[in-house]
């Protein structure tokens, strides 16, 4: 009963808007249970419908790409993979996405691919001119991996409007359990800084339940949010991949993602939070669960059906076969049955808004 209580002062603390020290998180985590999530939603819940209301946002997400030059060591699109049909969108094909997508109500498209040198700045240049002239009312999310503030500047001057690049981790040692020695923690961070710094809606994220972690490295990712303050957090479960080393390595659970999305609820008020495919691939109500723990953002995929399969980040990945038109008619009834409701409109961060 004394742990309870002492969340629930916790839980009261955050949401008061005061800081939680990293231990006061650790804690929260470390003693999470049916009460205190149950708390925690409540609480999250409000706070999301100070902002947003019961609005529920829709993003159209085109995986335009599958190559990577990374070599992760989660990912099922890791460079080392010899099993994954790769395979590239061209600017037409993504177009006719966006044509889709905007007949079905979306008016924000997110663009996302591996690490993939293929499309040089200039094409990804060309494709945010194309996507903002053909449909001026829409807003461009991209999902392209780290770049040089530069590179980030010239999509921006192009046209982008938000940038999501998961850190993953905010703990250094965790990182390069998780990554390949060419890549870091602080160069992750850097471009989130620069991204922000270039004028971005700026979104990040990180698994819960990967490899190695600890409840003291997510207490961490969560002071890494507070000191960011990026206007959109995407987090999701780990699910292994069949042909990655981390192969057999236990999932994340839907329990500790939603308490990870309602303390993230709490620490940013106004944040976009998505309810992701990963939550739904491992509970078929799990995208619900996740709106009712305090997200507000969920995306459908507009990718061609010839290559959904083929993005596979983890393995058993849902709605790789449903038409973009099912899909969205599935979406809006799924948020119907939990008194939310499916917007059409770019569905800006707040302080973006106007």
């Amino acid at each position: 009963m004394i742990k309870i209580y002492n969340s629930f002062f916790l839980i009261d603390k955050l949401e008061k808007n005061s800081r939680l020290t990293a231990d006061e998180y650790s804690f929260l985590i470390k003693n999470q249970n049916p009460n205190t999530s149950d708390y925690l939603f409540s609480k999250a819940r409000k706070i999301r419908e100070r902002y947003y209301n019961n609005d529920v946002y829709i993003r159209g997400l085109i995986e335009f790409s599958n190559y990577c030059k990374n070599d992760c060591l989660y990912c099922g699109i890791r460079r080392s993979n010899s099993n994954v049909q790769r395979y590239r969108l061209s600017e037409k094909d993504i177009l006719s996405c966006c044509d889709e997508g905007y007949r079905l109500g979306f008016r924000t498209f997110v663009l996302q691919s591996g690490e993939d040198g293929y499309y040089t700045d200039d094409k990804i240049v060309s494709i945010i001119k194309e996507i903002k002239k053909c449909f001026p009312d829409c807003a461009v999310t991209l999902s392209i991996g780290e770049k040089t503030f530069e590179q980030y500047k010239a999509y921006f001057d192009s046209g982008a409007d938000r940038y999501l690049l998961r850190h993953e981790t905010a703990d250094n040692e965790h990182y390069n359990r998780l990554h390949p020695q060419d890549l870091s923690a602080e160069n992750r961070k850097q471009c989130l800084w620069n991204l922000k710094e270039i004028g971005y809606q700026v979104g990040t994220g990180f698994m819960v339940g990967s490899p190695f972690q600890t409840p003291e490295n997510l207490a961490q990712d969560m002071l890494f949010l507070k000191e960011l303050q990026p206007h959109m957090v995407g987090i999701g479960p780990f699910i292994s991949h069949k042909d990655t080393p981390f192969a057999h390595m236990p999932s994340g659970t839907m329990e500790q993602t939603l308490f990870m999305i309602g303390l993230i609820r709490l620490t940013l008020p106004t944040a976009l939070i998505p309810s992701t495919t990963a939550l739904g691939t491992i509970n078929p109500m799990g995208r619900e669960k996740g709106i009712l723990a305090g997200a507000n953002v969920v995306m459908p995929n507009l990718s061609p059906l010839a290559v959904r399969k083929k993005y596979m980040l983890y393995d058993n990945k849902i709605c790789t076969g449903d038409e973009s038109a099912q899909c969205v008619v599935c979406m809006k009834k799924r948020m119907e049955s939990i008194g939310c409701k499916v917007i059409v409109n770019k569905g800006d961060h707040v302080s973006f808004a106007k």
